[in-house]
């Protein structure tokens, strides 16, 4: 079994890359953030309450969401692996992630970090805010709120992650193939090791 993560700010890209490293290795898609917006679009108490974080651009309680991601394991047993988008993003979550997949006989194999300028994921996060109806792409102050909440809590999950040898960066801007490409480099060298 192969577990990616796909990291890096609101806005860098991650959604976009990670249909390609699906389609081309076969791996599970978990998205915590598809998983929370499903929740909301249902109306459950979960999700009513995660939209209000949300919106603040805080972020939801790691037993919520630790729980939902051995859900999603459980129920794809079979898979020839994950790939994590948008989680872990506070090294409580990667240590309780780490846990979790001892406890499941597997591991995470590397972190990919996708680069991009605060200039470039401000311009993206308004234009999708504008087809998205996704109320957290839409405000700037919110947008700024996410990109500081992901460098003051998130970025520390690089860290952990180099102390394993399994953090690896690409440039994020360029053609989406560019990047694809980048990112397919990385995934193999880790696949071969």
């Amino acid at each position: 079994m192969f577990n990616l993560i796909l990291f890096g700010p609101p806005g860098s890209g991650k959604g976009t890359q990670s249909e390609k490293i699906i389609e081309k290795y076969g791996l599970k898609h978990l998205s915590t953030g598809d998983i929370l917006r499903s929740e909301i679009a249902r109306q459950t108490p979960l999700g009513m309450e995660a939209k209000k974080l949300m919106d603040k651009g805080q972020l939801v309680p790691d037993e919520v969401v630790i729980g939902m991601i051995s859900s999603s394991i459980e129920a794809n047993t079979q898979a020839r692996g994950f790939l994590f988008d948008g989680f872990p993003r506070t090294v409580a979550q990667a240590e309780a992630l780490d846990k979790l997949l001892k406890l499941k006989g597997t591991q995470i194999n590397a972190m990919i970090s996708l680069l991009v300028t605060e200039e470039e994921l401000m311009k993206r996060l308004l234009n999708r805010g504008l087809t998205s109806g996704r109320s957290d792409d839409s405000n700037e102050e919110v947008i700024k709120n996410r990109i500081a909440e992901y460098k003051s809590k998130t970025a520390v999950v690089a860290d952990y992650y180099k102390k394993f040898d399994k953090f690896f960066e690409v440039k994020g801007e360029g053609s989406i193939d560019e990047i694809f490409n980048a990112i397919c480099k990385e995934i193999e060298k880790e696949m071969d090791a």
